[in-house]
């Protein structure tokens, strides 16, 4: 159940500046471009200039420790209950989602493809040892790509042991990049796919899997922990996004017809 912060708003006799509000994000969602479209319309209706710090997930929760910024957008719910439980969040609550894919070139030597399952995909790819690119960068992708090897194929791949496993310690779209030049096989959020220009002959090869749900959140920073970032503009931000209004705009986000996120209310 999402939760509504209700807030005070002071305003002067002079003229009213636009304030800054700092949106610490994974880059998934800005490499969707989703907040060049959302961001906008939030920044004209409320009079807020606010701008995304897009890094992985597991640096912008520390940026987030470390209250350099105003509010929390990311997609790892074990990090981010935790960062609440430990006293630096606030409130946290589901905001959107979409999934997960493997992408490969349309060649698909090792018959990805053919997967019956999940576990069957990632077998072949631990079996026949093709280049496979990871963020290995932290971010929620790069725990989810890690939490489903651990899981259904009971390994912690490491490149200094499996020297088909690579790491680029970048995001998504760069990440998509070296997969694509390399003619390697890689683990990407759908949304970043469909964004994705550089697509050559690489291909969605195994996909709707229940394991590949990508599960965004939003983190409002405890008062008490921060006291000089922007809590009123947070607050105005997380009201509006998780609001009808905001969902319905998220839910509008499209390429090519298709939502690249389903808003959760």
């Amino acid at each position: 159940m999402k939760n509504f912060i209700y807030i005070i708003i002071i305003l002067p006799f002079t003229t009213i500046l636009a304030e800054e509000l700092r949106i610490l994000s994974t880059t998934s969602t800005r490499d969707s471009g989703l907040y060049s479209y959302l961001l906008p319309i939030f920044d004209q209706k409320y009079n807020i200039n606010s701008h995304v710090i897009a890094t992985g997930t597991g640096h912008a929760i520390k940026n987030a420790e470390n209250c350099n910024g105003d509010i929390l957008i990311t997609h790892a719910k074990k990090l981010e209950d935790e960062f609440v439980d430990n006293g630096y969040g606030k409130i946290r609550s589901n905001l959107m989602y979409n999934d997960f894919v493997l992408v490969g070139p349309s060649s698909d030597p090792i018959k990805l493809s053919t997967s019956t399952n999940l576990s069957d995909a990632l077998s072949k790819i631990y079996q026949f040892m093709p280049f496979f690119i990871s963020r290995g960068d932290e971010s929620g992708t790069h725990l989810s790509e890690l939490h489903i090897w651990d899981t259904l194929i009971k390994i912690k791949p490491n490149p200094s042991v499996n020297r088909w496993y690579l790491e680029t310690g970048q995001g998504m779209g760069a990440t998509l990049n070296v997969a694509v030049g390399m003619n390697a096989y890689t683990y990407t959020d759908r949304a970043t796919w469909l964004k994705f220009k550089n697509k050559q002959n690489h291909v969605i090869l195994f996909e709707n899997d229940s394991l590949l749900r990508n599960q965004y959140g939003i983190v409002l920073i405890s008062n008490e922990h921060c006291k000089d970032i922007n809590h009123n503009g947070a607050a105005i931000f997380y009201n509006w996004i998780t609001s009808n209004e905001g969902q319905q705009y998220i839910s509008k986000y499209m390429l090519n017809n298709r939502s690249l996120f389903i808003p959760n209310y």
